[in-house]
């Protein structure tokens, strides 16, 4: 399975830490052991639906827990009946630059 989620806090952070509610989302991503891409604009996240989807939750209420007013989470999921499906590398992988270790 793979999600991407979106969290819109409201406000994203606070003065000092303009990002600070929407880091903290990604706090909880981080610390999940799954595997996850951060994007400008999301995070795609990469394991088991029993993994999945409580993550979703912690994630959403993450901001709200970091001093959120507000928030709307946009999650797209893609999952198929079959074990196996597509990946972050197999949708992605060939988009990313090569790292040429400089």
């Amino acid at each position: 399975m793979i999600v991407e989620l979106q969290c819109l806090a409201s406000p994203a952070g606070t003065p000092d830490d303009p990002y600070k509610h929407i880091d903290a989302a990604i706090g909880v991503v981080q610390g999940s052991g799954l595997k996850y891409e951060v994007g400008a604009l999301g995070t795609t996240v990469e394991g088991e639906p029993d993994e999945v989807w409580p993550l979703m939750r912690q994630v959403h209420e993450a901001c709200l827990n970091a001093g959120a007013m507000g928030l709307v989470t946009v999650i797209k999921v893609e999952q198929t009946a079959q074990a196996g499906g597509p990946t972050i590398d197999s949708l992605t992988g060939k988009f990313r630059e090569a790292d040429d270790g400089d």
